[in-house]
């Protein structure tokens, strides 16, 4: 067995999903929405994740696509490619679904998948959360989710470098 074919059904594209999530919301299930870059892994990550999905019923990942990341990290990132980082994402237990996006932000893609939950990591404000507005406008919650200081892939590559 491939272990492609056993993940690439939670990686979708933004149609695809939206008849997922509609699939969801008629069991009814409440539909947790993320996004990052998520290049390198780490421990903070999958509890990140866990909580999230704690938040709700089913977790979509939006995974910001490798020209994203270069304008918002630099050009020496990611240093995993968009079709690694989404394959990696899907093999965890904990996400329902993944979709790779290529805009900046992830508001079209919040817009389009009306999450019922949306969730940033715990440096991002409320109020800077983009895509809180209309989440909350359209009855749904938003949360700022707390870090485990000391993890981050720019601390990972840090020490890379420092080798």
């Amino acid at each position: 067995m491939k272990l492609t074919a056993v993940y690439n059904s939670k990686i979708q594209k933004i149609r695809q999903l939206k008849y997922t999530i509609a699939a969801w919301h008629i069991r009814p299930c409440r539909v947790v929405f993320t996004n990052g870059c998520f290049d390198i892994l780490h421990i903070g990550h999958i509890q990140y994740l866990q909580e999230a999905k704690s938040l709700g019923d089913k977790l979509v990942v939006g995974i910001n696509s490798d020209s994203s990341v270069k304008r918002l990290k630099g050009e020496d990132r990611p240093i995993n490619n968009e079709t690694d980082r989404a394959m990696v994402m899907a093999a965890l237990g904990v996400v329902d679904g993944v979709i790779i996006f290529d805009e900046d932000t992830p508001l079209q893609l919040i817009t389009e998948l009306n999450p019922d939950i949306l969730v940033k990591g715990g440096d991002w404000p409320l109020d800077k959360i983009v895509g809180a507005e209309y989440v909350i406008n359209n009855g749904g919650e938003v949360f700022s989710l707390p870090f485990i200081s000391g993890y981050s892939t720019s601390n990972i590559i840090q020490k890379i470098k420092e080798l």
